[in-house]
């Protein structure tokens, strides 16, 4: 406890590097319990900051919710106050809602469909939960499915093309004399942090992960 502490006073303002303080309740988790918990956070807060780059990249979603405020926007689906439901996506969520973003007739706003069904996806690999303890138990597949259909995404947002040869979202931008790859990147740390803590959960928890090898121009989303 000690030694906690004394890291606490180590402090950033980066909050995937801010160090976890200690709290009495930790004693009832297990190592991989503070692992997850750890991942799960760093991995949300990758896709907050990719929701708010896909507004900034793609305006033109955001103005189909009537919002002005890319800030206001992204805290509605990772704030503390976050919205319960968003009515423009049908219903749908996780895996369905991560579809509508590259649907045609979908003429909703895409950044919701694609990041709200990403941060669903996410949490339904780590059973809907955000704290963990002694006898909760993870599903490594699950976790490592989530990292496959994220790859899938990445390659769809950069090949499929509306009627009118347009993608549906933009990010990369490989046009200019200095690229951006911030995208690229972006979905990159999250891919590794599923990966990372599904090999986690399968050391843990003894359960081999079977390997899926998918041609990225015909893969589907797997379920979760």
């Amino acid at each position: 406890m000690l030694l906690l502490l004394g890291c606490n006073g180590n402090s950033t303002k980066d909050p995937l590097f801010e160090p976890r303080p200690f709290q009495l309740k930790d004693l009832a988790k297990s190592d991989v319990d503070l692992v997850a918990e750890t991942h799960l956070k760093q991995t949300l807060a990758l896709l907050e900051t990719l929701m708010e780059k896909l507004y900034r990249r793609n305006p033109q979603e955001l103005r189909k919710r009537g919002i002005a405020d890319v800030e206001r926007a992204v805290k509605q689906v990772f704030g503390p106050t976050r919205q319960a439901g968003f009515p423009e996506l049908r219903g749908q969520r996780a895996i369905e809602s991560m579809r509508l973003a590259f649907r045609e007739s979908y003429g909703g706003d895409r950044v919701l469909a694609l990041v709200e069904g990403l941060r669903g996806m996410v949490l339904d690999s780590y059973n809907g939960q955000q704290e963990f303890y002694l006898p909760d138990e993870l599903n490594p597949q699950k976790i490592y499915n989530v990292a496959r259909n994220i790859e899938i995404a990445v390659w769809k947002l950069s090949n499929d093309r509306d009627a009118e040869g347009r993608l549906y979202l933009l990010t990369n931008d490989l046009t200019s004399a200095a690229p951006n790859l911030s995208f690229e990147r972006l979905f990159g740390k999250v891919i590794a942090l599923q990966d990372g803590m599904a090999v986690v959960v399968s050391d843990a928890t003894n359960r081999r992960i079977k390997n899926v090898i998918q041609s990225a121009a015909s893969a589907v989303f797997m379920g979760i």
